[in-house]
């Protein structure tokens, strides 16, 4: 009598062989590193209840994590974003003045606007995460709040005249930033490759020198050429009698130079601003920008290059004639 051999089902088999390397895996996995609260942030208790439930399980040291989160290999790609999140910006470690906690609140309302964050992949698994428009009226009210609401009230000044005061008040010795970002006038010279506003009602002009405009005509720009030079110069605006708006008081410019073997932590990028007519720089550490600058710019790699405001061409007259009129 023939023996009948029972035909293997590779149905099964294939589940086995998955099964099992899902469980070799946890071997290799390790937990998120602990880490104590040195400074909360001081905040109304709305705006703390917004970061808390869609920004604190990346950026404080106060994880809420479910049990997916905890298990390889999406423990893996959670610990190195809340890695990079904490380098960030640490609600846990908050330890900023009253200036830089401005700035912080500007940035974080910017990428709520824009939907960059939360993290679309981490509210795919975290639905409660997502930031509705209340949330974001509550973070910008308390925003706008920050700043000196008085300064509109000041006397306004046109492009012209802010350029030549700038120029009149600018120190002999120009300011470098913590990390050699070195500021130069002649950004002023160089040809306008866009232009932005944001709820802040400022006016933004965008120049580029020579390799970065050249960078842009020939989408060069994955990687930007090292010696690209971007400016964001960035004015309040001025609403005339007639209802015109143009630039009134300088704010700040805003550089980021391309030098790959200088900035490594920062995907090549220096990034610096100065702010007012004395044109103080930004930043108390050369590692400011690793912590405040490089994860928004990370949003936009394959894009622009790391660049916001930024035309894919340049094919246009230079818009700064239509800004001097």
């Amino acid at each position: 009598m023939d023996t009948v051999k029972k035909k293997k089902n590779p149905i099964a088999i294939a589940f086995l062989a998955v099964l099992g390397m899902f469980g070799g895996l946890q071997f290799f996995n390790q937990p998120l590193e602990g880490k104590t609260v040195t400074k909360h942030i001081e905040a109304p208790r709305e705006v703390i209840s917004i970061l808390e439930n869609s920004c604190f399980n990346c950026h404080s040291n106060q994880q809420n994590l479910s049990w997916y989160d905890k298990i390889a290999p999406i423990s893996w790609a959670v610990n190195k974003d809340v890695k990079r999140a904490r380098e960030v910006l640490n609600f846990s470690e908050y330890n900023f003045s009253k200036g830089e906690h401005l700035g912080n609140m500007y940035a974080i309302l910017n990428m709520m606007q824009s939907g960059k964050m939360p993290l679309h992949n981490y509210t795919l698994l975290h639905p409660s995460a997502k930031i509705s428009q209340k949330d974001i009226d509550v973070i910008k009210k308390y925003t706008l709040s920050l700043a000196d609401v008085n300064s509109a009230k000041k006397e306004k000044k046109n492009i012209h005249q802010n350029i030549e005061s700038l120029k009149n008040t600018t120190p002999s010795k120009f300011p470098v930033s913590p990390n050699g970002v070195k500021y130069s006038d002649d950004y002023k010279n160089w040809k306008v490759i866009s232009m932005s506003t944001l709820f802040d009602n400022s006016v933004r002009v965008i120049y580029g020198n020579d390799i970065a405009v050249k960078a842009l005509e020939t989408e060069n720009l994955k990687p930007w050429p090292d010696g690209s030079i971007v400016v964001k110069s960035v004015w309040k605006q001025e609403k005339l009698a007639d209802g015109e708006v143009r630039a009134g008081e300088f704010v700040n410019a805003q550089f980021m130079v391309k030098d790959s073997k200088k900035y490594t932590d920062t995907e090549g990028w220096g990034f610096a601003k100065f702010s007012g007519k004395d044109l103080h720089p930004s930043g108390k550490t050369a590692s400011f920008a690793k912590e405040s600058c490089i994860a928004c710019h990370r949003q936009l790699a394959e894009k622009t290059g790391y660049l916001f405001d930024v035309p894919m061409k340049v094919k246009t007259e230079r818009l700064i004639k239509n800004l001097q009129k």
